[in-house]
């Protein structure tokens, strides 16, 4: 059986709606996994009408009651109320996550509210464990999960599979033949950069708040400010890179990227109107045999064909060693993808483990603690 979540409400969001209604206060709460941290941003009527449906499910009430509604005071008006409603609020929460009795917990309004796995529904402020944390545009919900040490990680890691895609992208883009697949990998690599903007701004803001809590030591800030620094340096490189391909695709009219115009070619040739299609005036022979733009030996393959012929012949030689670098480029790219997949993958795979050894000490100390205890009671 899997460990119940560790749920807590360690802060408040003031949210104001953009058609100008009134402001209301929304409950960060942070869930935490043996795998994954997440947070979910709830109103106090979401609580009530949560309530509401544990009660009437189950048949009784939840073990903790719900703190009733204050008709004289407002949480956005009152700090003092908004705490005291954020710790009840949090103790009603846990009361239900801890109990014995799981039959509140086992219903499908609790596993909606809080967006577990297998809910009838998805709230629009969070995320389910299956997926990620916030995405673009839940810019409250991104800074509450970064102002939680635990879950600011788990943001990081998000913001970086972003770059990772947004990378890959372009990577497609720039060895794509057809126009359509150049667009469609653009767009992706675009929004994906957009994604990992919003999630370094919601980092920032969560480090500050971190900062100002002093939940964090100056050591460890220090660190994340430079994985901050060092992001924001990776992605306005893709962006850049994302810009600048844009431009050559333009200005290449959509053609083949990277390959020479028909006129570069038959300016290289020695054409004079440098249009490449041999309009314009030839390198007159020798008498003592012709010029390719330099004296050059003669082939078995060039001895019998005239001038017109070897023009022929050096445009095909030229177009099968584009062909040869293209398909080049294309295992270079694909190989360098597959080890940044696979670095990716072990950072992962790291980090996990990681985790693991913590939770293994954790369990190993539990272990020792009641072993004495057993011996003491023998």
């Amino acid at each position: 059986m899997a460990p119940p979540a560790e749920i807590s409400i360690p802060t408040t969001s003031l949210c104001t709606p953009p058609d100008g209604s009134k402001p209301y206060t929304l409950y960060n709460i942070t869930l935490r996994l043996p795998l994954r941290s997440f947070v979910v941003q709830k109103r106090y009527n979401d609580f009530v009408a949560l309530n509401h449906s544990l009660a009437s499910l189950v048949g009784s009430p939840p073990p903790e009651p719900l703190p009733t509604k204050s008709w004289f005071k407002s949480t956005v008006s009152s700090p003092e109320l908004t705490e005291q409603r954020r710790i009840t609020l949090e103790r009603y929460l846990r009361a239900v996550a801890e109990s014995p009795d799981r039959r509140w917990r086992d219903t499908p309004a609790w596993r909606s509210f809080l967006n577990l796995p297998g809910g009838a529904g998805a709230s629009v402020s969070g995320v389910s464990v299956e997926g990620r944390i916030p995405a673009i545009g839940l810019r409250d919900a991104n800074v509450a999960a970064a102002s939680d040490p635990g879950t600011w990680l788990d943001l990081h890691r998000e913001m970086k599979g972003s770059l990772h895609d947004a990378r890959v992208a372009l990577g497609r883009r720039d060895s794509a033949m057809e126009n359509g697949a150049r667009v469609e990998a653009g767009s992706q690599a675009k929004r994906a950069l957009i994604k990992a903007g919003n999630l370094l701004a919601s980092l920032t803001d969560g480090l500050r708040i971190l900062k100002d809590g002093g939940r964090l030591g100056e050591g460890e800030l220090r660190r994340r400010r430079d994985l901050i620094a060092s992001a924001r340096q990776e992605r306005d490189g893709l962006d850049k890179l994302s810009a600048s391909l844009a431009a050559s695709g333009a200005v290449a009219g959509g053609g083949r990227q990277g390959l020479a115009s028909a006129s570069e070619r038959g300016a290289l040739l020695g054409n004079g109107n440098g249009n490449g299609n041999g309009d314009g005036p030839r390198l007159a022979p020798r008498a003592g045999g012709r010029v390719l733009g330099a004296p050059l030996p003669e082939t078995e393959r060039t001895r019998e064909l005239d001038n017109e012929g070897v023009l022929v012949l050096q445009r095909d030689v030229m177009r099968e060693q584009d062909q040869d670098v293209e398909a080049l480029t294309k295992i270079v790219r694909r190989q360098r993808e597959m080890g940044m997949a696979i670095y990716d993958e072990v950072n992962r795979q790291i980090d996990m483990l990681d985790r693991l050894d913590q939770d293994t000490d954790v369990v190993g100390k539990k272990l020792d603690v009641a072993k004495d205890r057993a011996r003491r009671l023998g």
